[in-house]
């Protein structure tokens, strides 16, 4: 977690260093997340805010390490006479990401992410770290305002219980996935 950190500050500072190929900016938009594995998990409308800088590190290919605060968790249906309830989970999210614009206004991005624990709710065992991967895509309606897509494939789980529960071994990986709609303004 600390190397995560670590490398995403040293990136920003290698922006610091190029300020004429470095852009600042923030971010907001509407997650549509979900807990796979679960095979009675709805999906959770939440959002996700938080800023980001885009450093030029070749033509057209760019790093983009970035801070969001991240509504994410599922809806699940009650059986057996319980009422329905709802898992929130609200993470700290780095995704440092490689950027690529095929031309001058639509991108395709990529890249990992490590996200923070910092609130839960209807939720037992959960892990304080959660790791994904994101595959975007995004669109420049002008040189500051810009709009994009983005799915996040959890690669952790999100649970706690190091694959044993109650003398059972369980196979399935309950991870954090998340469509994003965001739309972004860059100073």
């Amino acid at each position: 977690m600390k190397k995560v950190i670590l490398c995403a500050i040293a990136i920003m500072a290698f922006g610091f260093a190029n300020a004429q190929k470095t852009r600042f900016g923030v971010k907001g938009g509407l997650n549509i997340a979900t807990i796979g594995g679960a095979d009675e998990s709805n999906a959770l409308v939440g959002f996700q805010l938080g800023g980001f800088a885009e450093i030029n590190i070749w033509k057209k290919l760019y790093i983009q390490p970035e801070l969001l605060f991240s509504a994410q968790g599922a809806k699940f249906d009650g059986y057996n006479g319980q009422r329905d309830y709802t898992v929130n989970l609200n993470y700290i999210n780095v995704p440092v990401l490689a950027k690529y614009y095929i031309t001058k206004q639509f991108s395709v991005e990529a890249g990992p992410q490590l996200g923070l624990l910092v609130s839960s709710k209807n939720i037992e065992d959960e892990k304080s770290v959660d790791v994904a991967f994101n595959l975007g895509a995004g669109y420049n309606f002008t040189d500051n305002f810009s709009v994009g897509i983005r799915y996040t494939i959890g690669l952790s789980n999100v649970y706690d219980y190091n694959d044993r529960y109650d003398g059972y071994y369980y196979d399935n990986r309950y991870t954090n996935n998340v469509l994003a709609l965001t739309a972004a303004y860059k100073f």
